[in-house]
């Protein structure tokens, strides 16, 4: 069975919701099952401040399911316009996948969740596509023949699926945002299943 890892970190529980609904879309796809995998939290010094094994939710990604993955969806909360320090110290640790080329040629899209309408989606987007393409991985986005991208009044962008969770009051997933996240997915599996043949 073909696999499409996807890999996010998530506090509050947004961007973990918006993991299981692009592996929904990555499931809708006939030969693709989706991994999903979080990382750990880090503290200020950048080391691990969690256990080894998760005592609940998503098993710890490991470098294996990068390897073994055809397709990657990659989320993180926005922190200042970036990703979050627990996903760029995980993606530091992947040099010797770089120095293989493992990832070269595997399709990835990203996806995001941030506290205001202006806070940072599409840069956080951008800079989580950086290492992605240092490690030669083709992007896939959304195109605007999704009609939820023109329609959303929250979260939602061509770089990929975004949400707008607000900073105190944790908003739910709109429809708009759903719909995005699952056809990301879709789009992401129908992408990786072609180019692996």
């Amino acid at each position: 069975m073909n696999e499409i890892l996807v890999l996010y970190y998530s506090q509050g529980g947004a961007v973990r919701e918006m993991a299981q609904l692009i592996a929904r879309g990555v499931e809708s796809v006939a030969g693709i099952k989706a991994r999903i995998r979080t990382v750990p939290k880090v503290s200020a010094n950048c080391e691990a401040t969690e256990p080894d094994i998760p005592s609940s939710g998503d098993p710890y990604v490991e470098l294996s399911d990068l390897e073994e993955c055809i397709g990657l969806a990659l989320g993180s909360p926005t922190r200042f316009g970036n990703m979050a320090a627990a996903m760029k110290y995980f993606l530091d640790g992947t040099a010797g996948l770089w120095l293989k080329g493992t990832l070269i040629g595997k399709p990835a899209s990203v996806f995001t969740s941030s506290g205001s309408m202006h806070g940072g989606n599409e840069t956080t987007l951008v800079t989580m596509m950086l290492p992605l393409m240092h490690h030669g991985m083709l992007m896939v986005g959304l195109p605007y023949s999704e009609p939820e991208l023109s329609s959303t009044q929250t979260g939602g962008t061509p770089y990929g699926a975004s949400h707008i969770g607000g900073t105190m009051d944790d908003k739910a997933i709109s429809a708009d945002e759903r719909k995005l996240c699952l056809a990301l997915g879709k789009r992401l599996a129908e992408t990786a299943l072609k180019l692996s043949v």
